[in-house]
């Protein structure tokens, strides 16, 4: 990525780093977290667990198959993990794939802080940034809305917002 991610005006102490193998646990602990549609399925603590597990395996899997440049990060606090990012720098825009804190580190705009970090980078590359929110997912809905993203394509469960950096809003259905 030829773009720099300055996040020391937007949140002090606060970077991202490429995720390493020994992340394993913390991601998926963010992504269990992210995820509490997943708790809510008619069985055991075990199938529960297994049904998370391949969630997120089909979500690398996916994003692997889907985005193989795709970039992954870990959001860092003071040099501790607080949440995890995937990111795609494509030809035709910038895609988040992933982004969620861990509980406790969420409410305190680091998200917010990493969104607008990758609204820089999209910006020094000339291309929108575009994210799939779920439907249930209210909060972020209203994160990225308040930066300027934009529904481009309603979804059944979820809608793909988009920002662009020349700050035009092309809603779905328009001319």
């Amino acid at each position: 990525m030829s773009a720099e991610l300055h996040f020391s005006s937007l949140c002090p102490s606060l970077s991202l780093r490429p995720a390493r193998q020994a992340d394993a646990p913390c991601i998926d602990r963010i992504y269990r977290s992210a995820r509490p549609d997943l708790q809510w399925i008619n069985g055991d603590a075990e199938l529960i667990d297994t049904v998370q597990r391949q969630q997120l395996q089909v979500l690398q899997q996916g994003t692997g198959q889907n985005y193989p440049n795709a970039m992954h990060f870990i959001v860092e606090k003071a040099r501790g993990a607080v949440g995890a990012v995937m990111v795609d720098f494509g030809p035709n825009e910038v895609r988040i794939i992933f982004l969620a804190m861990l509980p406790e580190a969420r409410g305190q705009g680091y998200g917010k802080a990493v969104l607008q970090g990758l609204q820089q980078a999209a910006k020094q590359v000339g291309a929108p940034l575009a994210a799939v929110v779920w439907h249930n997912n209210g909060e972020a809905r209203r994160v990225y809305q308040s930066l300027g993203f934009v529904l481009e394509e309603a979804g059944a469960m979820a809608d793909k917002l988009v920002w662009h950096p020349d700050g035009r809003a092309i809603m779905a259905g328009a001319v």
